[in-house]
């Protein structure tokens, strides 16, 4: 019998369209369940919340809120080619029971279109990764 948590959890997605193992992680009792607490009405809020992102401090403050808050991982990295706009990054959330397979596709899309419109956000983080030369 799957336990449920003591919070609102999101709903199952349809048979099939999803591989998050949501079941799995209900049934497990030491499974970390935080990330079933982004229900599809909160991730629209986070979603609206990146689309705000204006500076690289704010996306900094969110992967660390989504990592403390859901236990999820956030990469940003840039490829090993040029990186000339927002598509030359790397963006992916690490595979995690319980994340929707929607949802790693949504949030690093809603990043992308944050990057875009702030350039000065991807050099900042090429610049955290020294690949702009400065000292």
């Amino acid at each position: 019998m799957l336990q449920a948590p003591p919070f609102p959890v999101r709903t199952e997605c349809p048979p099939g369209a999803c591989v998050c193992r949501r079941d799995a992680l209900l049934a497990d009792p030491g499974g970390d369940t935080r990330i079933l607490r982004l229900t599809r009405e909160e991730e629209k809020k986070l979603l609206a919340h990146i689309d705000g992102i204006a500076s690289y401090a704010e996306l900094n403050k969110l992967t660390e809120r989504l990592h403390s808050q859901l236990g999820v991982v956030l990469r940003i990295t840039p490829s090993n080619n040029e990186v000339r706009s927002a598509r030359g990054l790397t963006i992916a959330l690490a595979e995690l029971p319980g994340l929707c397979r929607k949802t790693r596709q949504t949030v690093p899309s809603a990043i992308r279109r944050s990057l875009d419109r702030h350039p000065e956000i991807i050099y900042a983080i090429l610049d955290a990764h020294d690949l702009l030369g400065s000292n």
